[in-house]
Order: structure tokens, then C-alpha cells, then sequence
């Protein structure tokens, strides 16, 4: 049962250029992750909202309680988080504005049923992407900054622990059969083919606008490196990628639970490493944000 949990991990600002241990284009590559989540997120809680009613299961009626409290704490952090890049002089604002533009014109034009259905497509790109993230050391590295290293683990146990609750709404909701399978699949193309060109170009826009990067052009190839081949995050993804176009596929089909029990030792040691610091566990107001 996905649980709401009011986490602030402490990101030293002048480490969000580079607090990854293989360099600034690995760093940006996963800051260009950090743009898509507050408005992402939004479009996810408003998506599952947009059911909620239809649901009568109590305890699936709880776990998108959990759901929309977790995605909840998700976008305050990141909101920070990419402050934290604006504040840096990288576009992060523009970019930002671009993912919003993008969503909101997808809820004006689209089914509510289309929009949980991009909502679960892209709660599956999540999962495989904190599947990853947990599974090897490699992919935030150990010798990588603490905070922000923090950050991304906290985020990724709680996109697995959650990560089968829009689907569940999903298979409720929706009657079965071929249009529900056609639905889900088409989505999940489109899906790919705009998340993916939106990564790439938010990505160079980082790197470039990063006074401090000296190699911005031969920098790509570690970046590639970390992707294909060390750790090699993609080529992992692809089985379970295509493990989504079975009819019956279900999330925990890939049964990584186990993970999970890292949490509450996690918790401790963001509040540890806060209290080191010398800064409040508790994140300031986002008042005036959207």
C-alpha cells in the first residue's frame, strides 16, 4: 500500500551541475528527468481523479490515496529541485513551461480514458527506470553527492511501491477487450517516441546551458556510454518495455517488492544527512507556484 511520506532531501546548490560521479552530462542527463515530473506528476493525480468515483474497492480506493499523496511529495521536490537549475542559469523554467504546454493541451484534446492511459504508459517508463535505479549502484553512483543521490532512490522505491496503482484503476474502469488493449498500446508507442525526442533535446538544452561544462560536445559520449553500454539503463528496459504489449500484463508481473524494505532506513538517513548539513528536514513553501 503505497504510504505518504513528507521527505526533503538536502540538495547543496552549487553540487546541480555536477553531483554525479561521471560528470556533467551524466548529471544532466537526469536533471533533464527531474524537468518532466511536476507537471508530469499533476498530469498523473489528475488522471487517476479523474476515476476515483467509479472506484468501489476500499482498498484500491486507499492505494490511490497513498498514490496521489506520494506523486504529491514528488512534485514539491523536483519543483525544488529544478529551482535549483534556474538558480544555476540552465534553462530549466523554459523547459519546464514547454512539458506543462504539452500536458495541458493533451487534457483538452484527449479522453480522460486516453489521458490515464498515457498516465499508465508513462508510470511504466518510471518503473523500469527505478527498477534500474535500485537495482544497480552504478546508475546513481556510490561516490556520487549524497543528497542528490537521496533524492532519486526515495523517488524510485516509491514509484515502485506504487507503481501498479493507475494500472489497477485502468483494468477497473475500463471494459475489456480489444479496444481496451488498442488503447493501452497505442499509447504507449506515442508515448515512447515523444518522451524519448523530448529527453534528447532537454538534455543537449542543459548541457549547453551549463557555463561550467567545457566539453560539451565530446561529453555526449560518456553520457551515451552510461546509457548503452556502463550500466547500460536502456538495453535493461527493453524486455520489460516489451513486456507491456502482452495482453495480460500486469506491473508486478515483474515482482521487485523486495526493494522496498529500503525505505524507512532511507528516510533516517536523508534526515541524518539534513542534520549534518545543518538544514531543516522540512522543505520551504511553494506558494505562487503552479
Amino acid at each position: 500500500m503505497p504510504v505518504r511520506r513528507d521527505v526533503h532531501p538536502h540538495l547543496p546548490p552549487e553540487r546541480i551541475s555536477d553531483w554525479h560521479e561521471r560528470g556533467r552530462h551524466v548529471t544532466h542527463f537526469l536533471n533533464t528527468l527531474s524537468i518532466f515530473f511536476p507537471a508530469g506528476e499533476r498530469f498523473f493525480m489528475d488522471s487517476v481523479r479523474n476515476y476515483r468515483d467509479q472506484v468501489k474497492d476500499p482498498e484500491l480506493s486507499r492505494a490511490i490515496a497513498g498514490f496521489i499523496g506520494q506523486e504529491a511529495m514528488h512534485t514539491r521536490e523536483h519543483i525544488l529541485y529544478n529551482r535549483l537549475m534556474e538558480d544555476a542559469g540552465l534553462p530549466a523554467a523554459a523547459l519546464d513551461r514547454a512539458v506543462w504546454k504539452l500536458l495541458d493541451m493533451l487534457r483538452k484534446i484527449l479522453p480522460k480514458s486516453w489521458q490515464l492511459a498515457h498516465t499508465i504508459a508513462l508510470e511504466h517508463y518510471t518503473a523500469m527506470l527505478a527498477d534500474g535505479v535500485l537495482k544497480d549502484v552504478r546508475h546513481l553512483g556510490a561516490d556520487s553527492q549524497a543528497g542528490y543521490r537521496q533524492v532519486w532512490t526515495w523517488h524510485a522505491l516509491e514509484e515502485t511501491e506504487h507503481k501498479a496503482v493507475a494500472y489497477d484503476v485502468w483494468n477497473t474502469v475500463m471494459k475489456p477487450g480489444p479496444y481496451r488493449y488498442f488503447v493501452r498500446t497505442f499509447t504507449m508507442l506515442t508515448t515512447t517516441v515523444t518522451f524519448w525526442a523530448m529527453v534528447f533535446v532537454f538534455h543537449i538544452a542543459l548541457v549547453m546551458g551549463d557555463k561550467g561544462c567545457r566539453n560539451k560536445l565530446s561529453g555526449f559520449g560518456t553520457a551515451l556510454r552510461f546509457l548503452w553500454a556502463s550500466p547500460g539503463a536502456l538495453p535493461r528496459m527493453i524486455p520489460e518495455w516489451l513486456s507491456y504489449f502482452r495482453p495480460g500484463f500486469h506491473p508486478w508481473d515483474d515482482d521487485n517488492r523486495a526493494e522496498l524494505a529500503r525505505i524507512d532506513p532511507l528516510v533516517r538517513e536523508i534526515e541524518d544527512t539534513a542534520r549534518a548539513a545543518g538544514v531543516s528536514t522540512r522543505a520551504p513553501s511553494l506558494r505562487g507556484t503552479a
